[in-house]
């Protein structure tokens, strides 16, 4: 067994890892350093709790330091950044911010954990704004603050991805005025655009200001915002959610092999160029579960299941990562909207060809109360029914969305949806679920007819 192992991050990857390598290895010597003062948190709830939904910001910890030390044996140093990793002396210089003293420290086996940092988008004068991003507890805890303090009364959301989307619902439970911003055509343009177009219906309805195919320009004197289709809107704050990039700097410096998406590169095992070093997370790139191909998504499941990966080979007991689905859902007022594996324009950019079933239906029979659309997607290849990806959107997307997650992992075609035994009640389904459907609806279009 490994002897000392230390671990570059907290959060879901780097604590879920230490977790986990503790109970394959009951001896190792275990230090996490995190350079925040909240080492494992719900990064997911920091919207929810901004809206109200989560009451007590406690709730958000999923560990604390003493909590690790006492149940696990494992060593927390929160307010300690690693500032560089020393391969040949096999250390890293960690700076304390407590007691303001920087110092190394030796390892047997490294594991790089430190996620990803938000992207700043080119604003003119972004100096003149309020401007915020939401991505660590820090960030959560100021914008709350100020929120109360400043007295905001509105908010500009600068990006329509999944956090845009979450804090829009959020800033209007919160009393705001809601201006959203995207860049492209469509909002969570992981959709096909008639889907994301439900979603933009139903900001419109709830009173989101929203503004496609636009950017925000330049932050004005009186701190208006000019956007690039030449619209003037005015916000108390910004909150800048365009996307996040992975935080390689430490291992770029290291000279680790950076992957083609941006990512550190990996293998199968999570481990890096260094045998000794490992990396998880949304700092790496890992690869597709369809195609093989690199890929890079910062997903909680994903940095779990990488957790595990990296504990089983460093105990010798290893266990390969199979790939990335991109399996994730987000919430928009009273619609859900799901997605895994590729959408259209993923499959047209790498030039795979593809068929595509697609219906609407109620989410659960249509006499019982409270039945409402669902809409769902297929694509998968019309010679082998290979399921290349979903969508779904709609009451009811998330459970659609799982079982046809279940069945790419499973290798089942798309005519194997059809044979699928899923649960039924009225309150629930349909005796033919939308999935069974699917799979019914994908034979017209296979080249070969089973």
């Amino acid at each position: 067994m490994t002897n000392k192992v230390l671990v570059v991050g907290g959060v879901a990857g780097g604590a879920t890892f230490a977790s986990q390598l503790r109970m394959l290895d009951d001896q190792a010597e275990i230090i996490v350093f995190e350079k925040d003062g909240t080492m494992s948190f719900a990064n997911c709830g920091m919207p929810y709790y901004l809206g109200g939904f989560v009451k007590k910001r406690e709730h958000l910890i999923a560990a604390t330091p003493e909590s690790f030390q006492e149940d696990k044996n494992i060593e927390v140093r929160i307010r300690h950044e690693v500032v560089r990793i020393n391969r040949a002396d096999k250390t890293v210089t960690i700076k304390d911010h407590i007691k303001d003293v920087t110092y190394d420290e030796r390892y047997d086996k490294l594991v790089y954990s430190p996620g990803a940092v938000p992207i700043v988008p080119d604003i003119k004068h972004l100096d003149r704004g309020n401007c915020y991003s939401l991505r660590s507890f820090k960030d959560m805890l100021k914008l709350d603050e100020h929120i109360s303090k400043k007295n905001y009364q509105s908010v500009c959301l600068v990006g329509g991805g999944f956090i845009g989307l979450e804090m829009a619902e959020n800033m209007k439970a919160r009393g705001m005025k809601v201006h959203l911003v995207q860049r492209s055509a469509h909002v969570l343009n992981l959709l096909e655009p008639n889907f994301s177009q439900i979603l933009e219906k139903e900001l419109i309805e709830n009173d989101v200001d929203l503004h496609l195919s636009a950017t925000v320009e330049q932050i004005n004197v009186d701190r208006s915002l000019l956007l690039s289709d030449g619209a003037e809107i005015k916000a108390d704050f910004l909150l800048l959610a365009v996307g996040i990039k992975p935080n390689k700097h430490l291992a770029e410096a290291a000279g680790l092999s950076i992957g083609k998406t941006g990512g550190v590169r990996v293998n199968e095992y999570m481990q890096t160029d260094d045998p000794d070093i490992y990396a998880i997370g949304d700092v790496i790139e890992s690869f597709d579960f369809i195609t093989g191909k690199p890929k890079q998504v910062p997903l909680a499941w994903v940095a779990h299941r990488e957790a595990y990966v990296a504990a089983r080979h460093i105990t010798g007991d290893p266990v390969p990562f199979k790939g990335i689905l991109g399996t994730a859902i987000c919430k928009v007022f009273e619609q859900s909207a799901a997605v895994t594996g590729h959408s259209g324009s993923s499959l047209r950019k790498m030039k795979i060809p593809y068929e595509t079933a697609e219906l609407t239906s109620r989410q659960h029979a249509g006499y019982y109360p409270g039945a409402s659309s669902l809409s769902l997607m297929v694509h998968f290849c019309p010679d082998s029914g290979t399921i290349y990806g979903a969508q779904a959107v709609g009451q009811g997307a998330d459970k659609r969305i799982d079982v046809i997650s279940t069945a790419i992992n499973g290798r089942l075609s798309v005519l194997d949806l059809q044979t699928l035994e899923i649960a039924y009640a009225p309150p629930y389904s349909a005796p033919k679920d939308p999935v069974n459907m699917i799979g019914y609806k994908a034979v017209k279009k296979m080249n070969i007819k089973k």
